[in-house]
C-alpha cells in the first residue's frame, strides 16, 4: 500500500504518520514507537547498575552467571569502577576512561577492552579481536573458566593505562 501525505482542512496531513514511515523506509531512518519511547524513558530513570542487574536476571542462563561473575571480578579489581549502560543495553565499565564492555550474544559473553592492544596479556586472556590496533576482547563460551587473578590484573592494567593517558 503506498503512503501519501496531504493537507486538508483537518490539519497538516491526514496520513502524516504513514508518510513519515515511508520517508523513514526510503532514508533508512528509524523512528521509535510510543512503546519504545516509554521503555527508553524507563531505562533512563533507572541506574546503570540496576539495568545490569536486570540484564543478568533476564538472561537466566550461563550468560547471566558469566556476566555476573566477571562483573564481580571487575568490582574486586577496582572498587572505584563506574558502571554505565550504553548502546541499547551493553554494560560498560569506566575508570578515567572506558575500560571494557560486557556484551552478551547467543553463544558468547564478549568482554571488549577499549585499549586492549596496548595492554600486556601474559596469561593470554585475549582471544578475540586480535587483529585490530586498539581493542582486544575476551570471548567466554558456555563452560569456559575465567582466570580470576589474571583477569583482575588485566582490569587494573587497563585502569592504569587510562590514568596515565588522562594526565
Amino acid at each position: 500500500m503506498p503512503y501519501y501525505a496531504h493537507a486538508d482542512q483537518n490539519g497538516p496531513g491526514v496520513f502524516a504518520t504513514e508518510y513519515r514511515l515511508f520517508a523513514a523506509q526510503a532514508t533508512g531512518t528509524v523512528y521509535e514507537s510510543n512503546a519504545m519511547q516509554k521503555k527508553s524513558a524507563t531505562t533512563k530513570s533507572q541506574s546503570p547498575s540496576r539495568l545490569i542487574d536486570a540484564r543478568i536476571k533476564e538472561l537466566n542462563d550461563w550468560r547471566g552467571k558469566t556476566l555476573a561473575h566477571v562483573r564481580a571480578l571487575i568490582k574486586q579489581a577496582d572498587p572505584e569502577m563506574v558502571e554505565e549502560w550504553k548502546w541499547r543495553g551493553v554494560p560498560v565499565w569506566y575508570h578515567d576512561g572506558m575500560v571494557c564492555t560486557g556484551e552478551t550474544y547467543k553463544s558468547v559473553v564478549k568482554l571488549t577492552f577499549a585499549k586492549g592492544a596496548a595492554l600486556e596479556d601474559p596469561a593470554g586472556l585475549f582471544n578475540a579481536s586480535l587483529e585490530g590496533n586498539v581493542r582486544r576482547a575476551i570471548d567466554l563460551h558456555e563452560g569456559d573458566a575465567v582466570d580470576a587473578a589474571a583477569f583482575k590484573t588485566l582490569i587494573r592494567a587497563a585502569v592504569a593505562l587510562n590514568q596515565s593517558s588522562a594526565r
